[in-house]
């Protein structure tokens, strides 16, 4: 299903595996759709003891880039954000 939803829409499968989909699927999930730990790990099958945080696996990488610097966290003197286009949220991740 995975491969013929990328061929659907015109990309190469080859390079993608049920890894992708499944780490896709758990930050969309948690990101676009505001779902809680609980409900994602039941939604892929992992513990929801929370002892072992499978979860943070697909969910945080090395790779990616933080929307947010470290510093502007609770900076009250940030420039305000603005409505994003993307997510439909007002972010910082334009």
């Amino acid at each position: 299903m995975f491969r013929n939803n990328l061929l659907d829409i015109t990309v190469d499968p080859a390079p993608y595996g049920t890894h992708s989909f499944r780490r896709g699927g758990c930050q969309w999930l948690y990101t676009c759709c505001r779902w809680g730990l609980r409900r994602i790990c039941d939604w892929g099958g992992w513990s929801t003891e929370f002892s072992n945080l499978t979860i943070v696996k697909y969910l945080i990488s090395y790779a990616d880039e933080p929307c947010e610097r470290r510093e502007d966290y609770m900076n009250p003197n940030r420039p305000p954000t603005i409505k994003c286009l993307s997510c439909g949220r007002t972010c910082h991740c334009i």
